[in-house]
Parts: structure tokens; C-alpha cells; sequence
């Protein structure tokens, strides 16, 4: 079967699972029925091209508001074919007995069961195809170019190749239509059936190695299935006490989601951490996984994080930075009985991403910058000392107000690692002024997104 046809089949089966509301929950069904011999397919005539792997450049255009009329209907991302039988067949036999709220606990107690298991194969650049046709009556995300910092050289290594990391706060479905109160953003603009169009679409563009998330409430019903299919591990932690839970026909609790390219990576360990604050647990939560760079034989620590959100929760978001710092210390010195490694405190790089909600004044952004982990935050190389945070990572308006703050990081092991590039933040132009989220744009967190290389063979494994 050609790629066209089964990535089609494969995307409107997962779309049809959240048919008939934005946050609805729905649940897959073994099988699918067959469609007749020259049905026609969901986005026909879309032309050869689209991101190659590493990624580039956005899709460029800057404006925003509401699509324009006359434009071709966005198809419901429903129907069924033939080709995905297996794919839907053996996802709900994995899912059958899964709680959605603590699959990997489950998969600890059944490790034979993979809920990667037997997935069709997705041809990435097809997809992204999909994705800009079912789109094409929105106007375009704001174009972002990828910036090398003047003291980077742009040269790749076939022996050690730059790793792309995307860190992404996408909005939690239930939240952002029913809890979040974007004022100046039309609810057509955050339905379901069209905005994980844009946010694959943005994953799709920059072809990231690694990828973490957070607010996801669609883990098990699109971003497993589709990140698996694209050639991603992943793996989910929900909050305990998610707000989600609040809306009524919410799709579940949101969480934080570490998705890595299974081509680029072997995985070593995971530890999924409930953090806490002054020796008492708190709602947020923390995955990190130690991987294996398969091009270079060397470890890579990874960790995703949100932090406790709102203004007067300084002193709690401090202590949770304390303790995620602390959980990390130990696991990638060895001694946090999550990895294997015999090496001496410290040895494995690190990259730690998030959304903190803190502000680079408050207290745990010093505790991670001045951290005997050696950590440096990725996105200061953008400014021209080095040194300053972007204006903003985040710009929304609610009813309380505009709010434009800079809340989401990528910090790295600056002896161990260096950033080669980074994708740029848009203008305020580009953003448009009614802000974040939009029809133009998924979230109210922007994506950060760069790429690390390991600076030199000190750390291989031997």
C-alpha cells in the first residue's frame, strides 16, 4: 500500500476517536470497515514536498484572525479504511485493561505488553502534507527562523550529530476551552478536530529528536498512537489532582509527555517523579529518562517538568525545583537506583525542560542556575551578552488581564553540552493582538526548540 493512502487511513482513524466534541472521551475499537475500492481520500491532490529530517525553518506568514471565506472546507478527520485495521486492532487489545491514568505502572507489572507494538509506519513528510492541507483555511504560524548563536560554528559531525530537543506547554484541551478564559481568542479557534492539526504540524516541521511536553490530555487517544508511528518512544506522567478533571467531559487527567526517536536512542532507565514540597507531595510531576545515544555510545539524561502555576506559589515552585533538582543529582551520578551506571556524581549530561511558571527573578530559576549540576539555560544564547532570558515565552489575555512573561525553559549541562542553534521567538507583530492561543497558534506557550551536541568523548561509556 502506498504511504499516501495508509497514512490517511491511520490519521482519520485517530481523528475519529474525538468526533462529536472537543474534550469528549472516546475509546478505539478493535477493527475497522473496509471503504469501498476509489473512495476518495481525505486531502486529495496534495503536492510532493514538505519538511526534511532536521527540520528548518517555520512555514512562514503573519497574519492572524479568522479563516477566510470561501476557503475549502477542513475535513472531519473521520472515516475508516482497510489499512489501519491492524494499527486500531492491536492499539485496543494494548489499551483494553490499560487505566489511562497509570499506563506505565501497568506496563512495570506486564512488561511484555508494548503499546508500541506492530504500529504502522507514517510517512512524515505525508503527514505534514496532511496537516497544512486540513489547515489551509487558518492562516499560517508565524514564521521562526533557527538562529546560530555568533560563537557556534554550524558544522555537523557524522560521528556526533546535533540532537534536537523541543520543549512545549501545547494547552490542555479541557483547560483551554473550558477553565483558561481566553478572551480575545473565538472558540472555534481551539477546537479539537483543528488544533492538534497545528500542533503536530509544528512537531512535524522541525522533526525534533526529543520532545517534551505538557498540559497533554490527548496522550492515548492521538499523541501515543501518532508519535509512535512516526518513530518515537513515549512516555506519560499525569498529574494527580488534574484540573482537567474539573470540565465536565473532560478527555482525562493532563500530564506531562517525553517522547524520544527510537532510531536515535536506546533507553537505559526511567524514573517518574511526584514532586514535593517541604517533605509533603504535591500535584506536579516530573519524567526523566537516561537514554543512549546510539550514534555516539554516549548518555543523555532527560527530564520534563511543570511546575506549580499562579503568582504567590513562588515558595512552593522554589521547593519543587529543590527536590526535582536533588532526584536528578542522584540519577545521573548513579546512585538514584534508576540507572545502571557505575559512573563517578555528575557524569551524565543533562537537559531538563519545562514550563517553571516562574519568572527568571524567582527563586527556582536561581536554584537551577546556580545548581553543582552545572546547568545553564539555552535560551539566554539568544540575546546578545548571553545572558538575558527572552521578553516572553508565553502572551495571552484573560479576563483578569494581559499577561506576557517568560516561563519556559531548556537548560543543558554547559560542560558537557553545547547549543548549536535555537528556533527564534516571534515578534509581537507576528503574534497579533489578540495574543495566544489563536487561529494561527495552538497555545499560549510558545514551542522552544534547539539543538544540543555533546562537546566532547569524555563522557562515552566505556
Amino acid at each position: 500500500m502506498n504511504p499516501a493512502r495508509r497514512c490517511s487511513a491511520l490519521f482519520g482513524q485517530l481523528c475519529a476517536s474525538s468526533r462529536g466534541g472537543p474534550t469528549a472521551r472516546r475509546s478505539f475499537s478493535p477493527g475497522a470497515v473496509s471503504a469501498p475500492a476509489g473512495t476518495r481520500q481525505c486531502h486529495p491532490g496534495v503536492v510532493a514536498g514538505g519538511g526534511g529530517g532536521g527540520g528548518g525553518g517555520g512555514v512562514k506568514g503573519t497574519s492572524s484572525g479568522a479563516p477566510t471565506a470561501g476557503a475549502a472546507a477542513v475535513c472531519p478527520m473521520g472515516g475508516s479504511s482497510s489499512s489501519s485495521s491492524r494499527f486500531f486492532g492491536t492499539l485496543a487489545q494494548s489499551l483494553k485493561s490499560v487505566p489511562l491514568t497509570e499506563p506505565d505502572l501497568y506496563l512495570e507489572e506486564n512488561p511484555d505488553q508494548d503499546l508500541d507494538q506492530d504500529l504502522a509506519e507514517i510517512d512524515p513528510d505525508q503527514l505534514l502534507r496532511e496537516c497544512e492541507e486540513a489547515l489551509q483555511r487558518r492562516p499560517a504560524r508565524p514564521h521562526r527562523d533557527l538562529v546560530y548563536p555568533n560563537s557556534m560554528a554550524h558544522c555537523h559531525h557524522m560521528r556526533n550529530p546535533p540532537i534536537r530537543v523541543m520543549q512545549w506547554n501545547i494547552l490542555a484541551q479541557a483547560l483551554g476551552e473550558g477553565k483558561d478564559g481566553f478572551v480575545r481568542c473565538p472558540l472555534d479557534a481551539l477546537k479539537w478536530q483543528e488544533r492538534k492539526y497545528l500542533i503536530l504540524e509544528e512537531i512535524l516541521t522541525y522533526r525534533p529528536d526529543i520532545v517534551c511536553l505538557q498540559e497533554v490530555d490527548h496522550y492515548y487517544d492521538t499523541f501515543q498512537p501518532i508519535m509512535a508511528s512516526l518513530g518515537y518512544q513515549g512516555s506519560f506522567m499525569a498529574k494527580p489532582w488534574s484540573p482537567c478533571l474539573d470540565v465536565e467531559q473532560n478527555n482525562g487527567p493532563d500530564g506531562c509527555a517525553l517522547f524520544y526517536r527510537r532510531s536515535r536512542f536506546s533507553l537505559q532507565a526511567t524514573a517518574h517523579l511526584r514532586l514535593s514540597a517541604m517533605m509533603l507531595p504535591t500535584n506536579q510531576v516530573a519524567i526523566v529518562q537516561t537514554l543512549n545515544c546510539q550514534a555516539t555510545g554516549q548518555q543523555l539524561c532527560v527530564a520534563v517538568t511543570h511546575l506549580k502555576a499562579r503568582s504567590g506559589w513562588e515558595r512552593l515552585r522554589s521547593a519543587q525545583g529543590a527536590d526535582l533538582l536533588q532526584s536528578l543529582r542522584s540519577i545521573t551520578s548513579g546512585r538514584g537506583g534508576t540507572s545502571q551506571s557505575q559512573a563517578m556524581p555528575g557524569s551524565i549530561p543533562l537537559v531538563v525542560c519545562g514550563d517553571f511558571n516562574a519568572e527568571p527573578s524567582e527563586d527556582v530559576y536561581r536554584r537551577f542556575s546556580s545548581s553543582p549540576l552545572g546547568l545553564n539555560s539555552a535560551y539566554k544564547l539568544l540575546s546578545s551578552d548571553g545572558e538575558t532570558e527572552p521578553a516572553y515565552t508565553t502572551w495571552k489575555i484573560r479576563p483578569s488581564g494581559e499577561s506576557c512573561s517568560t516561563l519556559d525553559y531548556i537548560w543543558y549541562s554547559h560542560d558537557a553540552l553545547s547549543v548549536e542553534c535555537l528556533l527564534d521567538i516571534p515578534t509581537e507583530e507576528q503574534i497579533g493582538p489578540d495574543r495566544l492561543p489563536s487561529y494561527h497558534y495552538p497555545s499560549d506557550h510558545l514551542s522552544l526548540l534547539c539543538d544540543i551536541k555533546f562537546r566532547d568523548e569524555s563522557y562515552r561509556l566505556m
